[in-house]
């Protein structure tokens, strides 16, 4: 079992103080948006072995069967096949959307075979790996999730009292429910970018003059004036999340964060598609043939507890199992072991794990089948995969 040592990414949307407030010190003035523990190629936390500091990929590429288990090897290759992220939004981030596991291979292989570089701009598709992933709330957090049923989009729409948005609330009505958010999508990503950019000022001043329902679509547009990613933003489902509360984005659901402190957990891939909410290239044609049109309930996830006292977060991938323990001052010791790999992350209290002493924000990693059990007071996130 190793202390982790792990990077914080500044990307502008990041918050300039959640992550030092969880860390207890102080800001530096900069956007800390996410600090990433696992062995992602782009930022692997590090460890220190025989008095050596190395990074986690280079500790498993050396014994990987050791490190991560032999059914984990067997399941997933020589790698560790989730990241587990703390996420700090202070803006929005990108309306977006990520593959299946096979639209995921088609695309990184078309990719490769045209020599598109994977560093160039107009890349999609970084790997061949798809990536599902769970948000929990560790502060209230917002963010949309999913489409909305057409109907409950036009009623929004039509409120702000826009014209230039009525043949949008036409459509949203005319047609069976894919085609018509499929249709509506299509014409915000597809219309005159002048056009749309008055479109989405008028927009705005309704929805901040409404406020309400509409508020959220104002802030957005404060941080992406003109953006066609903000009409775009009221086809889907505003969610806030309370702390504890979870949501699963699985494969061709729109989705954005929009504020708050979290604990993600992802399969280990950088394949997202942009709807919007981003100066970045938007592939329309790729992402229209990606996004799943159906309207459906963002399904907010509440842990589900067990004698142990885990409390486990269901999703339907095996790349990642996230649950929490929530430990008590005298109870007796909770025994963690397991025969797959884990990092475990405190974000409360003092726990004890194994002979680590941990703060909130430390984490550790535990290869396949060390014995390992945590104490005294505290929230520690369990990070593992199903094998």
């Amino acid at each position: 079992m190793d202390r982790l040592s792990n990077t914080v990414r500044p990307y502008a949307w990041g918050s300039t103080t959640a992550i030092p407030e969880l860390l207890g010190i102080d800001p530096t003035g900069e956007p800390q948006a996410e600090m990433w523990m696992g062995a992602h190629p782009g930022a692997p936390s590090r460890l220190t072995r025989i008095a050596a500091e190395q990074p986690l990929t280079d500790i498993i590429a050396a014994d990987p069967e050791r490190e991560l288990g032999p059914a984990t090897v067997a399941k997933f290759g020589p790698r560790l096949p989730f990241l587990l992220k703390l996420l700090a939004a202070g803006a929005p981030l990108s309306l977006q959307v990520h593959p299946d596991l096979a639209q995921a291979k088609r695309g990184y292989e078309d990719e490769e075979r045209r020599s598109v570089p994977i560093d160039a701009p107009h890349r999609t598709y970084k790997d061949a790996n798809h990536k599902p992933e769970l948000i929990c709330a560790l502060t209230p957090f917002d963010g949309l999730c999913g489409f909305r049923r057409p109907s409950e989009a036009a009623e929004a729409m039509a409120a702000l009292g826009v014209d230039s948005l009525k043949p949008y609330v036409d459509l949203l009505g005319a047609h069976p429910e894919e085609a018509a958010l499929r249709e509506v999508l299509t014409a915000i990503l597809t219309a005159d970018p002048a056009e749309m950019a008055e479109t989405v000022t008028a927009a705005a001043t309704a929805a901040e003059r409404l406020g309400g329902a509409h508020a959220p679509y104002a802030r957005i547009a404060h941080h992406f004036p003109g953006d066609p990613g903000v009409i775009a933003a009221m086809l889907l489902n505003y969610v806030q999340l309370q702390p504890g509360e979870a949501l699963f984005l699985g494969a061709g659901v729109p989705h954005a964060y929009l504020g708050g402190l979290g604990v993600e957990i992802m399969a280990n891939s950088d394949n997202v598609l942009r709807c919007g909410l981003t100066p970045k290239h938007i592939d329309v044609p790729e992402l229209l043939s990606i996004v799943r049109f159906e309207a459906t309930d963002p399904g907010i996830l509440r842990p589900e507890a067990s004698p142990s006292g885990e409390e486990l977060y269901e999703t339907p991938v095996d790349e990642f199992r996230l649950s929490r323990f929530d430990l008590s001052p005298g109870a007796a010791p909770v025994d963690l072991t397991r025969s797959t790999p884990q990092i475990l992350l405190c974000t409360a209290g003092a726990p004890r794990v194994g002979t680590l002493d941990l703060a909130p924000g430390a984490s550790v990693f535990v290869p396949s089948g060390e014995t390992v059990e945590a104490s005294g007071t505290g929230t520690l996130f369990r990070a593992t995969v199903v094998a």
